[in-house]
């Protein structure tokens, strides 16, 4: 059977810097429990679009992930577990790279390659 990937809708709230790489920016979702996460991470891994400081802030974005398993919840609610890590090589400030998310955050994507 394929992976399952898809994309975690993401909000970036700002930029942080261009050193030591890039267009780093900080973005952030809440997870199933309302629990927020924060990352920061190279720009290209929330948006296609060009990011720098002069840019407004909040904006959407989003995030490769791997589906790991999908149920519902007591309240008929579907969750997804997914990998943000092994989807595009994303770890939360605290490191924490598997989550428990709405089904609804989720954009389709195709299997990998």
């Amino acid at each position: 059977m394929p992976e399952e990937y898809a994309d975690i809708e993401v909000s970036i709230t700002r930029w942080i810097d261009d050193d030591p790489q890039p267009r780093i920016v900080e973005f952030e979702f809440s997870d199933r429990f309302g629990r927020q996460w924060r990352f920061h991470e190279k720009q290209v891994y929330a948006s296609s679009e060009w990011l720098d400081a002069d840019c407004a802030y909040r904006r959407l974005g989003d995030v490769r992930c791997l589906v790991l398993s999908r149920w519902q919840d007591e309240e008929g609610r579907a969750i997804v577990g997914i990998d943000t890590f092994r989807g595009g090589s994303v770890e939360s400030l605290e490191e924490v790279r598997r989550f428990e998310v709405f089904a609804s955050q989720l954009l389709p994507r195709g299997p990998s390659s």
